[in-house]
């Protein structure tokens, strides 16, 4: 298997051969059910079997930071799958699947050591036009996991969806702002001591939209429910909504030492050319630029607009950061020891949105968890947000007038 393949493998239409006449007549579009299998033991690895009920498109992949597989379907029905009954696997240690997007479902394997696909395929019953997939993992090395791991990019898989609509913005209309509550659905985020990241930071966007609406703000959320939400598709949802602010929300966990306190992420300006030269391959163009049709561009004048569009979003964004912590620590009393940071988180990534990723504090620490599930903690968390914006605000009019000039 090359180096590619092991990255992912696509299965894709190229199935179609292997199907009877019956097994064409169901809809390739349509819902497969879940009819069987599991995971157990095999030499040197795992070796995972799902029966469905008929062959849909399907991908293979692994990832790090857990180890773990990743299987995505259009799509599967797992009503009376039992994650628990089919983890039958020292190499596995938690099973989750469910949907993650429209017509989109994930199966995700939780690895306790790494691994790599050595072996996936799907076989049809030409009678019934059932589907066996099967997966052997292989033990690997934690270096070879991580060369070997990621999912190839495809626009059929990753194009982002449009989640959030709003009306153009009138003359002196209030900031519309986009909460981004981390993770959800498949994804459940950082764990530590029966909490979940996915939830918590759901139930704070809540919270803290209902604190900037009572401020005077327009606030949206790309997901109020727990949904698994693309991180190239929370990007595209803040441009569909015509957004001002871009603010992605998060609690960390370290499997080391101690750490607490919030801190304030922006994009780190190494991360912003690969991030522009990636997004324009995969993705329209207007999903990156706002309110430009980009899509028969030159790319060298699409570079050019989305640098010129980085001169100015940079520095609000650093702004925006730099006032969110004053807010945040003038209304908890402390912040993390290094509280602004940079990464070239993919949410971060609009061009012309300022945008940044807060951390509200550590579930790995005991004091910072016991905080975030502390309903008075959060309001006063969320009123620090809002003090931020406020002050963000007032600077970003008065300097709109310089940039005008």
């Amino acid at each position: 298997m090359t180096g590619r393949s092991m990255r992912a493998i696509l299965i894709w239409l190229l199935l179609l051969p292997l199907f009877s006449q019956a097994a064409l007549a169901q809809s390739l579009g349509g819902r497969a059910s879940y009819l069987g299998g599991g995971v157990v033991d095999a030499r040197r690895g795992a070796a995972l079997t799902l029966d469905l009920s008929q062959g849909v498109p399907w991908r293979a992949f692994t990832l790090v930071d857990p180890p773990r597989l990743v299987l995505d379907f259009r799509e599967v029905d797992w009503a009376g799958a039992d994650a628990e009954q089919m983890n039958r696997s020292q190499d596995v240690a938690e099973l989750r699947m469910g949907p993650f997007s429209a017509g989109w479902s994930r199966l995700v394997a939780v690895l306790t050591r790494p691994a790599l696909i050595r072996e996936a395929g799907m076989t049809i019953d030409e009678g019934s036009g059932q589907a066996t997939l099967s997966i052997l993992l292989k033990d690997a090395s934690a270096a070879e996991m991580e060369a070997g791991s990621g999912a190839s990019r495809d626009p059929r898989w990753d194009r982002p969806q449009a989640l959030l609509t709003a009306p153009p913005r009138s003359e002196g209309a209030p900031l519309r702002i986009v909460l981004d509550p981390g993770h959800g659905g498949i994804d459940p985020g950082a764990e530590r001591g029966g909490v979940r990241e996915a939830a918590l930071m759901l139930t704070f966007a809540r919270q803290l939209r209902d604190v900037l609406r009572r401020a005077g703000y327009e606030v949206l959320l790309t997901r109020d429910e727990d949904v698994f939400v693309s991180l190239e598709g929370r990007v595209a949802a803040a441009h569909e909504a015509r957004a001002d602010l871009f603010i992605s929300l998060h609690a960390d966990a370290i499997e080391e030492g101690i750490a607490h306190g919030a801190s304030v992420y922006m994009l780190d300006e190494l991360a912003s050319d690969a991030a522009s030269e990636a997004l324009a391959e995969r993705h329209d163009r207007d999903d990156i630029l706002a309110g430009l049709d980009l899509s028969g561009a030159d790319d060298r004048i699409a570079d050019v607009l989305l640098d010129i569009a980085r001169l100015d979003n940079g520095p609000r964004s650093l702004s925006l950061a730099q006032h969110l912590l004053g807010g945040i620590e003038n209304a908890v009393g402390e912040v993390h020891k290094r509280p602004l940071r940079r990464a070239g988180f993919s949410v971060l990534k609009a061009a012309d949105i300022p945008s940044v990723l807060i951390e509200l504090g550590f579930l790995s620490t005991e004091r910072d968890r016991a905080n975030l599930l502390d309903p008075d903690w959060r309001n006063g968390m969320a009123a620090g947000i809002r003090d931020g914006i406020a002050a963000w605000s007032l600077e970003d009019a008065a300097l709109s007038r310089l940039r005008r000039q």
